[in-house]
């Protein structure tokens, strides 16, 4: 059986946008490659693509050789004759080569044509590898003479930048030359996955496609816009790209192809004409000018200006239960490891998240309430939610909030005290205002509970961010004026003078704070809410500050912080008028971040804080002490503690960490010193 050390050689057959990629990364490993294609004045534009990619890497100084070093390995060899038969040469450099690339187009008659031609010609231990995205490796090996030797080799576009590979076991397929590929893999520095078995789609195509398809669907269906969806994917999923903006990136025709290519073999799709008109009407996207957005010329990207008021007008569990019930078979069935499933995800989708880690934040009862909802409305068995899915909810693995999912977490630590509970979901912790017969209504022994809860998480190191909300049918209805009757006007200074205290502490904590608001947020409850450093709305909440109705004005900070967040003029006239005012018009007016849907709060609210806990946590003090103090004098004085701050960081060990990810591409674990 060959060995990675044995391999010498390395022909690329197709020299196209991927193949030239291909035989460049060969190269660079320092082996002696064959560039195959079917004309020269096609392999000379490829050398010349490779050239330039090199000189690129060479001002990056990532390569150990000089361009011409590295070029000099690369040999362009015409593959087809005049004739249309295949060339001596290409038959003569196969009998040389250890492991071969096939990187022609997705035509599987094409493809079988090589292969068999190919196992006549390579030595009997030689790899033939195919970079199919699409089509069946099982079908490609069945023509050659030894079919063991037949492996899947998918890399992504463009494969010199991008770090993932999977390798594919077709039928045949032999154990050996599965490891040798996933070692050659990571000889041209990639990140292998291993696919078991020969499905449609692999990993990625298969979980992108049904987060395509359920995008697609949506907006056919009339549920919500293409900017709804993408402003939804960018803004609250954090993805780099939206759902339709990758299609115009990548390419609709290209999607639409491999979605039938999978289609033809099985891959269940929903129906959807979106993509189908785009096709048919030869809008591609930016390689022409136009697909669901419209670019500045043919082949010139400009990203779309998504809107931030757009983002959560749908539940992204819409978008992402069907990806996660198809990553769920692909674990059940055999097909990947949990590990290359999430790997998949994040370095050939650019995930921020894997799929699992997702299924977890957002619970997998919800994925499967989603479903089953889908399917009770549209009786499409592709709706079921996949048996591992239903096995969890009936075992109690909800993910993060039941402390075990598809993975295990710290449980979840409750102390109930008289007016607030306490809840821990490392690294995240809730508190949550507990007097629903009264609307959450702030009394003196909830501002002395608030105090100590916050001093006693602040010195918790495993809690990096705090969440604020209310139980019930709202956050908080403001102060409870029942506990001021027979006061005297210094026991109200005194009061007021402790609520001020405490929305300070909230608004300088050392760790972030985000309200999460439904229901009313009124008068103390919206002063409370204002000293976050976040604030989430359900789009039912209502906030004002009706304090001059009852004869008195705000007195927790209500008149300094609402004129600084949404200016003078306006913060007078809600204070002067009394009237509440909705989530959307709160948003419009810079009081709330963002709106979402009722019913998704806690989860929004969930999602934005685990993502906040991955940040460096001096950095977040630091970007908070900064941005709140700097706001309260002059912008000399904030430039300069914008500076000290700044230069302060960089004798941390979070920043030797960021630092140090950000060039081995991988996500930072900042542990806060």
């Amino acid at each position: 059986m060959i060995k990675l050390e044995d391999i010498r050689v390395v022909t690329v057959v197709g020299a196209g946008t991927m193949g030239h990629g291909i035989a460049e990364l060969a190269a660079i490993a320092g082996f002696k490659v064959y560039i195959a294609d079917i004309s020269m004045d096609i392999l000379r534009g490829a050398l010349d693509r490779i050239r330039w990619s090199l000189g690129k890497l060479s001002e990056r100084g990532v390569l150990r050789e000089s361009i011409d070093t590295i070029m000099s390995r690369i040999t362009p060899i015409v593959s087809i004759k005049p004739d249309g038969s295949w060339s001596d040469d290409l038959a003569r450099v196969l009998s040389e080569t250890q492991f071969m690339v096939e990187a022609i187009p997705e035509d599987l008659k094409l493809k079988q044509l090589l292969f068999s031609h190919a196992s006549l010609h390579i030595p009997e231990n030689a790899i033939l590898a195919t970079n199919t995205s699409s089509l069946p490796i099982t079908e490609i090996a069945s023509v050659a003479r030894r079919p063991e030797r037949v492996v899947g080799m998918h890399f992504f576009n463009p494969p010199v930048l991008m770090p993932l590979v999977e390798v594919i076991r077709g039928a045949y397929t032999s154990d050996d030359t599965v490891k040798v590929t996933v070692d050659m893999a990571r000889r041209l520095g990639k990140t292998p996955v291993v696919v078991n078995k020969d499905v449609p789609g692999f990993i990625v195509n298969r979980i992108l496609g049904r987060f395509m398809n359920m995008a697609c669907y949506t907006v056919d269906r009339g549920l919500a816009s293409v900017e709804d969806v993408d402003s939804t994917v960018f803004y609250t999923l954090g993805f780099p790209m939206g759902v339709f903006e990758l299609a115009d990136y990548s390419g609709i025709d290209v999607f639409y192809l491999v979605t039938k290519a999978m289609a033809e073999r099985g891959f269940q799709v929903l129906p959807c004409k979106l993509f189908e008109d785009k096709y048919n009407a030869r809008k591609y996207g930016v390689k022409t000018g136009e697909g669901f957005y419209k670019y500045p010329e043919p082949g010139k990207f400009v990203k779309p200006a998504h809107k931030r008021e757009l983002a959560g007008r749908i539940d992204p569990l819409l978008l992402l239960s069907l990806p996660i019930s198809e990553a769920a078979y692909l674990l059940r069935a055999g097909i990947a490891s949990k590990e290359d499933i999430e790997t998949s995800v994040k370095l050939g989708l650019g995930w921020p998240k894997g799929i699992f880690e997702l299924a977890d934040e957002y619970g997998i009862d919800k994925v499967v309430e989603t479903l089953s909802r889908l399917k009770a409305e549209t009786q499409l068995e592709l709706f079921s939610p996949d048996p591992l899915l239903q096995e969890m909810v009936r075992e109690g693995k909800l993910g993060r909030k039941s402390g075990e999912g598809f993975y295990k977490y710290a449980l979840v630590e409750e102390t109930i005290k008289e007016t607030i509970i306490v809840k821990k979901e490392k690294p995240i912790a809730w508190i949550i205002l507990n007097r629903p017969e009264r609307l959450n209504a702030i009394n003196p022994k909830m501002l002395e509970e608030l105090s100590r809860a916050l001093d006693e998480l602040e010195e918790d190191r495993d809690i990096r961010v705090v969440i604020l909300k209310g139980s019930g049918r709202a956050f908080c209805a403001g102060a409870d004026v029942t506990a001021f009757a027979g006061v005297t006007p210094i026991d109200v200074i005194r009061f007021s003078r402790r609520f001020q205290e405490l929305t300070l502490k909230i608004q300088f904590y050392t760790k972030p704070v985000i309200a999460a608001i439904h229901g009313y947020a009124l008068g103390g409850g919206l002063e409370l809410a204002m000293s976050a450093d976040i604030r989430i709305a359900s789009e039912e909440a209502m906030l004002g500050q009706p304090e001059i109705n009852l004869g008195f004005i705000p007195g927790a900070g209500g008149t300094q912080r609402l004129a600084r967040l949404v200016g003078t003029a306006r913060a007078k006239e809600l204070i002067m008028s009394g009237e509440f005012i909705p989530a959307s018009e709160a948003y419009k007016i810079g009081l709330v971040n963002r709106v979402v849907k009722s019913g998704t709060l806690d989860d929004e609210a969930r999602n934005l804080a685990l993502k906040l806990a991955e940040k460096p946590p001096i950095a977040l003090t630091m970007a908070k002490y900064t941005i709140d103090m700097g706001s309260e004098t002059s912008i000399w004085q904030g430039l300069m503690l914008e500076a000290g701050l700044f230069s302060l960081l960089f004798t941390t060990e979070d920043v030797i960490e960021g630092v140090t990810a950000f060039l081995e591409k991988r996500r930072p674990k900042f542990k806060g010193k």
